[in-house]
């Protein structure tokens, strides 16, 4: 649940890692106190994390000659300060013994005891932000809480802003900020371009919601669907508009820093824009201004055909994109040139992309499997195929080692990377983890009647996303159709 990692440091042998000689010499052949344990007398108990083999039996023949010169060790691990020649293989075998106590501890009650003291110069800690996810899937915990969104029309994206504000885009080009202590939802007011930059002749709304990674800045779509939003966090005031860059829609958005953004469009090009933070919002007649922004680069990305997904990877420092023709096209992001293109193996609907949190793995989501290849060459690693045939991948993500994959039929999976199977749960035995989402809001018309004729409505999971703790999952979509309006929130905690 959390790792806690002591610095070696010059001294004595610390307490907690004390040899297992002097336990044994409290031992009788049983394994239990030589002497004779009165009722009410406390147990000894040997260390948790005491490792052995058979060089401690060698140990215990030069007992008193280690104990001295144990003082001058390095703790954790060490070699003594003054060393001669009739001590070597004495100091030889204390070294290998001595390396066996790592610096290092996964007890949970050992991170907060070290957070108490203050000492983070000397100990680095980490806690497991996937441990009480996995808690709350296998032992079923998760209750879903829907989110009334009267006649909105379908949620594409969604991000956390904090830990009780969650702000989505939808395909009625709304975007608004629900707040999960209040439950109420504000809608913040789109971002209009120059009256000289002509707009798409259909619009669909806001497919991408972006932070940069200081998180002082949101990128999204404007009111034009082919345009960017910026606004500036926490406050949500403008910031900008970038227009003259796409001629169609907008579908993915993805920050290299805090400054430079880079769009995928519905025109197979790339956009490259500079936010600046100096940019001037000052309010006049009570309203928020706002500049105009032109792209840095635009440049067609060769092969594709309708970018669908864009992500960065910060270890290579190079742009991936996802068109819909199964293609996926690596950039460099410092010169901002293609570098290559590869052929996905499964060809239909390929939607969505994601990296894992340290860039080890790309998860394309295509309409019956999640295709995982290795960034460095862009080999296929694994095909995961979905427990519903045909189900339709909305939405995948990664969380710590867990796949979250959102379908076109109202069902969310979890798939365990180290275990390479799709998670079980502990009070079902052999029953795999499945959250099954509610119907939501869905416009009954004559078209729902033909599509739905003696079919269930589920409803398309086009959006989901954690909070910082993991304990928290947020689940958006609506109709899988596009020509049904329809809507779906739900809150998993």
């Amino acid at each position: 649940m959390a790792t806690t990692r002591t610095v070696r440091t010059f001294g004595s042998i610390p307490a907690r890692y004390v040899q297992r000689k002097r336990s044994r010499s409290h031992l009788g052949g049983g394994g239990c106190p030589r002497g004779a344990m009165m009722h009410g007398e406390p147990e000894q108990k040997i260390d948790e994390f005491m490792l052995y083999n058979d060089d401690d039996e060698e140990e215990e023949e030069e007992d008193g000659e280690e104990d001295e010169n144990s003082r001058d060790y390095i703790a954790l691990g060490g070699m003594p300060h003054h060393m001669s020649h009739s001590n070597y293989h004495v100091v030889r075998r204390k070294k290998s013994f001595m390396q066996k106590y790592l610096p290092i501890t996964h007890n949970f009650a050992d991170y907060i005891i070290t957070r108490s003291q203050g000492c983070s110069r000397l100990e680095h800690q980490h806690v497991n932000e996937e441990f009480g996810t996995r808690h709350m899937l296998a032992t079923g915990m998760f209750r879903e809480r829907p989110i009334p969104l009267d006649r909105i029309n379908k949620v594409f994206c969604s991000q956390w802003l904090s830990d009780h504000q969650i702000a989505m885009g939808t395909k009625c080009n709304k975007l608004m900020v629900y707040d999960v202590n209040t439950r109420q939802m504000d809608t913040i007011p789109s971002l209009r371009s120059s009256e000289q930059h002509r707009s798409p002749d259909q619009p669909c709304g806001i497919h991408s919601i972006e932070i940069n990674p200081s998180r002082t800045l949101l990128a999204t779509g404007a009111l034009n669907s082919n345009d960017v939003a910026v606004y500036r966090l926490p406050t949500l005031d403008p910031v900008c508009v970038g227009e003259k860059a796409h001629s169609d829609w907008i579908f993915d958005m993805c920050w290299l820093d805090d400054q430079f953004l880079v769009s995928g469009s519905r025109d197979t090009q790339l956009a490259l824009w500079k936010i600046d933070d100096e940019v001037d919002s000052s309010c006049s007649s009570n309203l928020p201004n706002y500049m105009h922004i032109k792209p840095v680069k635009v440049k067609k990305c060769n092969g594709a055909e309708k970018v669908r997904a864009v992500i960065f990877n910060p270890n290579f420092v190079e742009i991936v994109a996802l068109s819909l023709n199964a293609y996926l096209h690596v950039w460099d992001a410092n010169r901002f040139v293609q570098k290559m293109s590869r052929k996905l193996p499964h060809a239909m609907e390929n939607v969505c992309l994601t990296r894992k949190g340290d860039s080890s793995l790309y998860a394309i989501g295509s309409k019956s499997h999640t295709t995982l290849l290795d960034p460095r060459t862009l080999h296929y690693v694994k095909k995961v195929n979905a427990r519903i045939t045909g189900c339709g991948i909305r939405s995948v993500s990664f969380h710590g080692d867990i796949l979250t994959i959102g379908t076109g039929v109202g069902a969310i999976m979890f798939y365990d990377m180290r275990a390479s199977k799709y998670m079980e749960s502990t009070m079902n035995s052999g029953r795999a983890v499945v959250l099954k989402s509610t119907k939501g809001w869905v416009s009954a018309d004559d078209q729902y009647h033909d599509v739905f004729h003696n079919v269930e409505y589920t409803p398309a999971i086009y959006t989901h996303c954690y909070d910082w703790s993991g304990m928290r999952l947020f689940t958006a979509g609506g109709p899988l159709p596009a020509s049904l309006k329809g809507n779906y929130a739900a809150l998993w905690c």
